[in-house]
Formats: structure tokens, C-alpha cells, sequence
């Protein structure tokens, strides 16, 4: 006879975790790494991380990572996905980001068709703004595309994937193969050497055209078709554009890299003068002291407030931001920046106080609170990031505090890293 209690019950699997983040679905795969779907712990907020095997990876691969790592935590602009935070251990590497909801614009086109060119023309800004910014800090993308322009919750543009991303110095051309087919510049295809920011304009050209149209400019059933149509530098014009959008995009797609319109040209061509943006303030990216080094002053007064009562140690999330540490204390700071962004009704961001002009947390302070008040336990593994599957009925650990109450103090459980980030990598 078999006792009743002696049969076993399924176990109950909660959410795969990484460091504070629930892993929720796959976003997308590739050879050495996949995108996941993740939320964080305390903040509630979506993020996407990508997990790569390092294991997979050879010596010149593994140092174009580090490289897209590098590039990252310098670019901190509206309309190009944000890094949140980097955790590494002997054999995985995970990038945390900004989720961009909506998706790739390549899939919007496919499911909606092509846009106005007055929706067009307020893409191709974003567009523009966001290359312009990061020629300013000598970095070309070298794949813009369809694929890699992804759009957020209110359907603005966020350039991604900066893995042929790099660095360049005006004069001294870039040599590497790279980007994909249908947007390679001609001198991509001959093999030439090449000035970055020519390659990105020609790709941006490209990019217009796939908005306005619908479709490639250049295609064929094969890789030496495309490159022989691209070689000639001859497309088709639908009849539906106009002429201001058919010189703009003629002006861009020229064979000759050195007759191609420069951004600043670009921004003053006649098709971009119907809508001309207004500057919003760059997000996460803080003023510098006298000494270099931002203040604590600089940063959200709101923010560092209300991570205060959470238990988080304010000196401790300044200097992981000074140091563009991308740990858990920045990820958290970067978050609730976003959480409260969205509560905002207006620009610009909230004014920077000091201690003696404080005042009442604002409601959008409060929503923060509200929403991020239902989390009362969250578990820190420090030995290391690995993959966990949390039981359902959390197990009493002493290494789980308590959130929100103040009292609570990360001191002894919020100050190990759960993995080294990466040390910065000179690349030629």
C-alpha cells in the first residue's frame, strides 16, 4: 500500500534570476549569445540582457565585446539604447539595457508598410541626432539598418547593436569588412579603406529610403547581384516621393564617399526643415566639477533621495557612478531616472539641489515608492552571477534585506559586486 504522503508533488519552478533581475522570455538568439527579457527586482522596470558565452568566443571576437562594452558606457543619448549595467564571470559575460518595446522598425514595416514621409522625416531626425552625437565622440556604428533601429513605448527611435562599433580619428581611415550587404557602402565592396562617418551617411541613406519606400534600394538573389547594383549606384524612385526627399537621399547615396553630405548638411537640407526637433537633455549624462569629476550635487537629488529610503547607500551609488562602474548600485540609479522620467509631464529634467534646497518628494517621487513598495524581500548572492531558479516560497536567507524601510541598511549585503566588470581595452 502506498501512503499518500509518500507521493511526490511537482515542483513548483519560479523565475529564472540573474543577479536582481527575473528572467521573463527569449528576445532573440545568436551564435555565442541570446537576448533575454528581464525585470528588475526592486524597480519593477523591464530590461533586455544579453548573455554571451565567452567560451564560444575567439581572442578577436571577445575583443570586439569589450569594445561594444567600452563604446556603450560612453554614449548616453535619448534616441540610442542605454547600458545599464555589465556583470562578468570567468565564462559568461551579461550586458544590461534599456527594452525597447516596440521592437525593430524592420518588423513595423513589414506589418504596417512604409511611412509618411512626415513620420519618416521625424524618425530620420532621431536617426540623425543619435549618429550625430556619437561622430561627436569619435565612434561610427558601421551596421546601421532597419534591424538594429529599434522604437520604445511611444514608438521613438533607439539605435542598437554596437558590435561593429569602433572608434575612428578624422584622416586615418578604417579597413574592416563589415555591416550588412544591402547598406555596405560601394567602398566597403571594393575593399578600400574608408572615413567612418562616410560609411555610417551612405547607411543612413539607405535607411531613409527603407522608411519612405518600403523596400531596398539596392537588392539581388545574390551577394555579387547587390554588389554590382550597389557599385552602380542606381535605384529606383517611386512615384509617391518627393522630390526634396528624392535629392536628400541621392545626395547621401553618392558613389564618391568625399561628395557625400556631411551630417551638419544633412540637418540643413530643405526635406528636414518641416520638423526640426527640440534638444532634449541627455538623460543619465552628468556635468563635470572643476576637478573632472561629477559631484553629488550633479546628480538626481529625487533619485539619490529615493534610493536613500530604500536602504542604498548614497555615497557608495555616487562613487559606482563616478567610476562608471555599470554595478547594481548604477543600475538602480539608471532605473529609477527612467521610473520617474516617465512621470514627468514635462521637459526639462527636475533642477539639481543641494541639501538646502530639498524639498517634499513630488508625486512622481511617490508613484516610484508606490510601485517599487510591494518588493519586501530581495536575496544578494555574492559568490557569483549564475542562473537561478527561485522556489516558490522564498527560504529565510542571511543574506535577504528588507525593502523599503529605511532602516534597512545595504552596508554589509549591497557592497559586493556580484561580478567584476570588464577592464577598458585600448583598440586601434
Amino acid at each position: 500500500m502506498v501512503m499518500a504522503d509518500s507521493v511526490q508533488k511537482p515542483q513548483i519552478r519560479g523565475p529564472v534570476r540573474v543577479g536582481f533581475y527575473d528572467i521573463e522570455r527569449t528576445l532573440g538568439k545568436g551564435n555565442f549569445a541570446v537576448v533575454k527579457l528581464a525585470r528588475h527586482r526592486i524597480t519593477k522596470s523591464e530590461v533586455a540582457i544579453k548573455i554571451i558565452d565567452k567560451t564560444q568566443l575567439d581572442a578577436v571576437n571577445l575583443e570586439k565585446i569589450y569594445r561594444e562594452v567600452q563604446i556603450m558606457k560612453m554614449l548616453d543619448h535619448p534616441h540610442i539604447i542605454k547600458l545599464y549595467q555589465v556583470m562578468e564571470t570567468k565564462n559568461m559575460l551579461y550586458l544590461v539595457t534599456e527594452y525597447a518595446k516596440n521592437g525593430e522598425i524592420f518588423d513595423y514595416l513589414a506589418k504596417h508598410g512604409r511611412l509618411s514621409e512626415l513620420e519618416a522625416r521625424r524618425k530620420f531626425w532621431q536617426i540623425l541626432s543619435a549618429v550625430e552625437y556619437c561622430h561627436n565622440r569619435n565612434i561610427v556604428h558601421r551596421d546601421l539598418k532597419a534591424e538594429n533601429l529599434l522604437l520604445d513605448g511611444h514608438m521613438n527611435i533607439k539605435i542598437a547593436d554596437f558590435g561593429f562599433g569602433n572608434f575612428f580619428q578624422p584622416g586615418k581611415p578604417l579597413a574592416t569588412w563589415c555591416g550588412s550587404p544591402p547598406y555596405a557602402a560601394p567602398e566597403v565592396f571594393e575593399g578600400q579603406q574608408y572615413e567612418g562617418p562616410q560609411l555610417d551617411i551612405w547607411s543612413m541613406g539607405v535607411v531613409l529610403y527603407v522608411l519612405v519606400c518600403g523596400a531596398l534600394p539596392f537588392d539581388g538573389p545574390t551577394l555579387p547581384v547587390l554588389r554590382q547594383r550597389v557599385l552602380e549606384g542606381r535605384f529606383r524612385i517611386p512615384y509617391f516621393m518627393t522630390e526634396d526627399c528624392e535629392h536628400l537621399i541621392r545626395r547621401m547615396l553618392v558613389l564618391d564617399p568625399s561628395k557625400r553630405l556631411s551630417v551638419a548638411q544633412i540637418k540643413q537640407h530643405k526635406w528636414m526643415a518641416p520638423y526640426v526637433p527640440v534638444q532634449r537633455p541627455v538623460l543619465h549624462q552628468q556635468p563635470l566639477s572643476a576637478e573632472g569629476e561629477a559631484g553629488i550635487g550633479e546628480y538626481s537629488e529625487q533619485v539619490l533621495r529615493l534610493m536613500h529610503s530604500l536602504g542604498i547607500d548614497q555615497h557608495k551609488t555616487i562613487e559606482s557612478l563616478q567610476n562608471k562602474s555599470y554595478n547594481h548600485f548604477a543600475a538602480i540609479y539608471y532605473l529609477l531616472v527612467e521610473r520617474l522620467k516617465a512621470h514627468r509631464c514635462s521637459f526639462p529634467v527636475e533642477q539639481r539641489l543641494d541639501a538646502r534646497q530639498r524639498r517634499p518628494s513630488t508625486i512622481a517621487e511617490q508613484t516610484v515608492v508606490k510601485s517599487t513598495s510591494g518588493l519586501t524581500q530581495v536575496g544578494l548572492h555574492p559568490q557569483g552571477v549564475r542562473l537561478l531558479r527561485s522556489s516558490a516560497v522564498p527560504q529565510a536567507s542571511s543574506d535577504v534585506f528588507a525593502f523599503p524601510s529605511a532602516a534597512c541598511s545595504l552596508e554589509q549585503n549591497f557592497t559586493v559586486d556580484d561580478v567584476n566588470t570588464p577592464k577598458p581595452v585600448t583598440f586601434s
